[in-house]
């Protein structure tokens, strides 16, 4: 595990970004092509922002993937992240090799599984939530299932995390469920960066990196135990793990 502190969310934006497009940049001159599942939500504006105005990607080589969909929330909801991701992210590169979208249905679990298991994921954007979970793995998560895709219950921290993102007006606006990639298909990629600023995030970023232990109920703990992790902090975000 690296952990790189930057100064605010812009600079963190920059920096990841910059590590991402030279891992796709070197994977598609090996390969021809290469795979990124992406996280969506507050935390990841900057580096999305930052990630598009990278240049000489040859973004029609890339296929993207992405974490999670709430259940029966229909695409034209301001908190679809299949909205958030074609605004931010596939009309800016244009043209890409694939898109592969949760689309919040049991139905779409099978198809999203038959094609992330085609090969690799060459780099993960894997964020770290207020609860300490990752996608939509809320504590305490599955670690066991060895399936790609599942249907979890989203826990009140986590549905006060998306109202107070400004995605919903109040709590019992947010679904009650989601349809989220496995705490086991995100450690299957082979690079996983995390972008994490915000003091909001501060306590999750405490208890995932104090924990002695790898435990469920802290489920980022988990990328702690992956062979490439990269945690990109800002300095708020990163302000409670100064004694650690």
């Amino acid at each position: 595990m690296e952990i790189r502190i930057c100064k605010n969310s812009e600079e963190l934006g920059r920096s990841a970004a910059k590590q991402v497009a030279q891992v796709l940049r070197e994977v598609i001159a090996e390969k021809g092509e290469a795979r990124i599942a992406l996280s969506t939500g507050a935390s990841q504006f900057d580096t999305l922002k930052a990630l598009v105005e990278e240049p000489d990607i040859k973004w029609e080589c890339v296929e993207m993937f992405h974490l999670d969909e709430y259940v029966d929330l229909p695409e034209t909801h301001v908190a679809s992240f299949r909205k958030y991701l074609k605004e931010r992210f596939v009309e800016k590169v244009g043209a890409l090799k694939a898109t592969h979208f949760v689309d919040g249905t049991v139905e779409g679990i099978a198809k999203l599984t038959e094609e992330i298991r085609r090969a690799p994921i060459d780099i993960g954007l894997i964020g770290i939530g207020e609860n300490g979970h990752i996608a939509f793995n809320d504590p305490p998560a599955n670690f066991d299932t060895k399936e790609a895709y599942i249907v979890v219950d989203l826990n009140e921290r986590c549905k006060k995390q998306q109202m107070g993102e400004g995605w919903f007006a109040t709590i019992d606006d947010v679904p009650k469920q989601a349809v989220s990639m496995t705490a086991y298909q995100i450690m299957l990629c082979k690079r996983i960066v995390s972008c994490v600023p915000h003091k909001v995030k501060a306590e999750a970023i405490k208890n995932t990196l104090s924990a002695k232990d790898t435990t469920n109920l802290v489920p980022a703990t988990l990328l702690k135990e992956h062979p490439d992790f990269i945690l990109y902090l800002d300095e708020n975000s990163a302000s409670e793990i100064l004694s650690i």
